[in-house]
């Protein structure tokens, strides 16, 4: 029967940590039985329930078809509970309860994506983080309820695979046409990590034996002609279980390990116990239909879902605020495991790159929060670069201050502490410091404040006393929300060159005790300060910051030789890379002469060529136009950075000269023999290609061709495809057409066929119309979304005048039909604000004509929040 709801008043949407509560009842088993049909999914789930405080028993629903409900074996009447559109309350419940519930739900018209959804005809996946498991059943669907979940999964036998968390016990036949598999997964877990898999997919297959001998199944599912894909991915599985216990004493501790490939889904991948779901473009991996950077995503987010085994499913947040706890840590532990992949150098260089131009921005625009914010109105909308890549590098500066054999320590404590439990930041912090001795709890202030510190300093040099002092002071800026910013404690890893002989000192010898200086560290945790350095026998050259040892805007009165001094002798590859894009910067805003860069550049490129390609790859980095644009808070042209940028990148081609040509001819990535240095030849040598086609070089376009024609290499073909694309090579729409021919039935190569016209330079209007009226363009597939919206959003000219529109109208129709990546895709014009006009009055109107035409707490959270300032 249908069971009518009882209609209650909203409250106040605003959710706050302050506000946190234990739940009144645990749960300490649930059994599941989902059968799936053509029309409907039948759920039937049985709670046994125990009081753990005092209240009314409260389970969390949305979107569901409730048929009945009976409490210790008694149905319930229509009074004896209260029913609204976000939970089902059960009034006067006792301290012991076991619930039984059968719901009604419809997978097979879920476009949220959230909860049990038709991914495919053939294919049902679940994503219930954060909240998507009231979707499929009432729950008290919160991160700090844990439970034993048993779960029965019934279909068809048109869909031979049925999967669920933890380890297979049961499986058998329902009359002819129907099957079924039990599942029980002996870890207690949210209900945020429960996951099952109905649908009709190849497997690849391996084994793992662990540090423990436990014999571990490994399996990959994908469709059939996508496992020959997956073979990098089971590779990077392999490497990542033995990297966790080599590095943290992590073995894993189920009999089996799956992975499921889908592309209707908004993440990247999602960790559940024992069942991990991944978007295919983090799981598919192969040298001739994904690039060389596809490929270390894939490796790094495989490990990234691996590590959250220990940290994020053993051991999982108390509560939705404390998500940088989970994703903080093993986005640093996934950075660290991806060193051993390349440079670590270079794998710096990438990780701060994203940082920089994504996280730092957010930090000083109308979304800034603290890593763990205090209130959200949608939590969907802080999976954020802040609580990501901030999170990940507060862990980092905890790390480095306590060197690996205390950290190890430390985290040895956290498992053994809170294993099995739903934890704090709070806890995090104190396990470190009980374990390894060392007072941590200052880092607090990094996870409870937003916004970027500002680092001041100043050098001064005594060439009579031969000494040279740094003075520090730090600041924020002024935050309406969170007035009483604290000084926060920021380790400053430095270095002193001798900038006549580029040689540098031994800051052991030349460094005070009462300094605080060791290992070339120094923590500067207050306002200002100042520290001295003694016997230093000529002018220093310092190097503040290095291997970017805290996410602070350093500002320190390097002169632009200083920096290119820098460049030339510094010892270490990221902070090489740091001097160039400061100087780069300096070029770009604030007009400096360029003749500096260019000769140091001249000077240093050859030599590192020969060294390190991939490092001088790397080096050619100049700043997107979109982090030059995020660099300006009032006043803002694009079209006066993209001509700025042009004009460099055209010098820096045409003083190169010849250097490009014989650069280009003499690679050859099939002479390397580890992937990571065949990688930095690929990278460097589309770079020499792009930089001939600058010097408008004849030969330019037909070299292209003969590359993009003869390469099995996809990071080779998209590197010529771009140079003749972006400029309309007269071979251009030869190999576009080609690329479409060999490729349409290759959904993630297929994407970059997309994304490099959607990011063309000139592309127009038109362009994006096109593309997005393309038969093969789909609103339901979320990779497919982004490789226009991302390619479009590569130009910011073309963000600011037509995109908006396109973003404004995604933002539209998604509302209803997918709200989170609605609300992702809106924030393409979050710093609307630091336009010049017209544009920014133009952008503005467009937001506000938007704001009546939304509805759901995701858009209209961001919405809102974009148009605060």
């Amino acid at each position: 029967m249908n069971i009518a709801a009882t209609p209650v008043v909203e409250a106040d949407q605003t959710v706050y940590l302050k506000d946190y509560q234990k739940p009144s009842f645990l749960v300490e088993s649930i059994n599941l039985d989902i059968q799936v049909y053509d029309d409907h999914t039948n759920v039937n789930s049985t709670l046994v329930m125990k009081r753990q405080t005092t209240g009314d028993l409260v389970l969390l629903g949305r979107d569901l078809e409730l048929k009945s409900i009976t409490l210790n074996g008694q149905q319930l009447s229509e009074h004896e509970y209260q029913l609204d559109k976000e939970q089902l309350v059960i009034l006067n419940a006792p301290d012991a309860a076991i619930l039984n519930i059968d719901v009604v739900i419809h997978p097979e018209t879920n476009t949220m994506l959230e909860g049990l959804y038709q991914a495919a005809s053939d294919l049902f996946v679940t994503q219930n983080e954060p909240e998507g498991f009231r979707k499929i059943t009432f729950y008290p669907d919160r991160p700090d309820v844990l439970s034993v979940f048993t779960t029965r999964v019934e279909a068809d036998k048109k869909f031979p695979v049925l999967l669920a968390n933890g380890n297979l016990i049961e499986a058998g036949e329902v009359g002819a046409d129907r099957h079924y598999t039990i599942w029980q997964d002996p870890t207690k877990k949210p209900a945020y990590l429960f996951a099952c898999v109905i649908g009709d997919l190849a497997v690849l297959k391996d084994r793992y034996t662990t540090s423990e001998g436990r014999d571990v199944a490994l399996e990959i599912y994908a469709e059939e002609k996508d496992i020959p894909k997956c073979h990098i991915a089971m590779e990077a599985l392999k490497h990542s279980m033995r990297w966790d216990e080599e590095h943290y004493g992590r073995p894993y501790d189920l009999d089996n390990y799956m992975i499921v490939a889908t592309s209707a889904f908004n993440m990247g991948a999602m960790e559940n116990k024992g069942l991990n779901i991944f978007n295919t473009s983090c799981v598919l991996a192969d040298e001739e239909f994904t690039t060389d950077a596809a490929i270390m995503r894939v490796q790094s987010v495989i490990a990234h879902e691996y590590f959250h085994n220990w940290t994020g499913n053993r051991i999982t947040c108390r509560d939705w605020f404390q998500l940088c706890l989970k994703e903080g840590l093993t986005v640093f532990r996934d950075q660290s495991f991806s060193e051993d992949l390349q440079s670590a150098a270079v794998q710096r260089i990438d990780d701060v790159a994203v940082l920089k131009a994504h996280q730092f921005p957010e930090d000083s625009g109308p979304l800034s929060h603290p890593p763990r914010p205090d209130h959200f109105v949608e939590i969907n909308n802080f999976y954020t670069a802040t609580v990501y890549e901030k999170g990940a590098e507060i862990n980092r500066m905890m790390a480095m201050l306590l060197g690996k054999e205390k950290f190890r320590l430390g985290t040895d404590e956290y498992f053994k502490r809170h294993d099995g439990q739903a934890v704090t930041v709070e806890d995090w912090v104190a396990a470190l410091t009980a374990g390894s001795g060392v007072d941590l709890s200052a880092f607090l202030t990094w996870y409870n404040q937003p916004g970027t510190p500002k680092l001041e300093a100043k050098g001064e040099y005594d060439a009579v006393a031969q000494t040279y002092r740094l003075s520090f002071k730090q600041s924020l800026k002024v935050h309406a929300k969170y007035p009483n910013l604290k000084a926060v404690p920021i380790p400053v890893a430095l270095a002193l060159f001798n900038a006549e002989t580029g040689e540098q000192y031994n800051l052991q010898s030349v460094a005070l005790i009462e300094n605080g200086v060791k290992d070339g560290m120094y923590l500067f945790d207050q306002d200002e300060a100042t520290i001295e350095f003694t016997g230093v026998t000529a002018k220093p050259v310092v190097s503040l910051l290095r291997n970017f040892s805290a996410p602070v805007n350093l500002d320190f009165n390097y002169s632009d030789e200083a920096l290119a001094f820098l460049l030339q002798y510094e010892t270490n590859g990221f902070n090489q890379w740091q001097a160039t894009q400061t100087l780069l910067e300096r070029i770009l805003l604030d007009g400096h002469n360029a003749d500096i860069y260019i000769q140091a550049i001249k000077n240093t490129i050859p030599n590192i060529v020969e060294k390190d390609p991939l490092l001088a790859s790397r080096l050619f980095d100049v700043p997107s136009e979109g982090y030059l644009g995020s660099r300006i808070d009032i006043d803002y042209s694009p079209v006066k950075i993209q001509e700025q940028r042009n004009a460099l990148l055209d010098t820096l081609a045409r003083e190169l000269g010849s250097f490009c040509k014989d650069t280009y001819l003499a690679l050859d990535p099939d002479l390397q023999k580890e992937f990571s240095q065949a990688m930095g030849v690929r990278a460097l040598k589309n770079i020499m290609l792009s930089m001939m086609a600058r010097q408008g070089d004849s030969e330019a376009f037909d070299l292209a061709h003969v590359q993009y024609s003869n390469t099995g290499n996809m990071s080779e073909r998209l590197g010529a495809l771009r140079v003749l694309v972006w400029n309309d090579a007269p071979q251009a729409e030869a190999v576009l057409q080609d690329f479409y021919r060999r490729y349409k039935d290759e959904a993630l190569s297929l994407d970059q066929w997309f994304m490099i016209q959607a990011a063309h330079p000139n592309a127009t209007e038109e362009t994006i119309q096109y593309l997005t009226a393309h038969a093969d363009y789909d609103l339901g597939t979320p990779n497919r979304i982004r490789s226009v919206s991302g390619g479009l959003n590569a130009n910011p000219v073309n963000t600011w005048s037509f995109g908006v529109q396109h973003f404004v109208d995604l933002a539209k129709y998604l509302d209803e039909k997918n709200p989170i990546m609605g609300s992702r895709l809106l924030q393409a014009l979050t710093r609307w604000y630091t336009l010049a006009e017209p544009q920014r009055g133009e952008v503005k109107q467009a937001l506000e004509a938007l704001q009546p035409q939304v509805k759901s707490k995701n858009v209209v959270e961001t919405l809102n929040s974009m148009l605060s300032i």
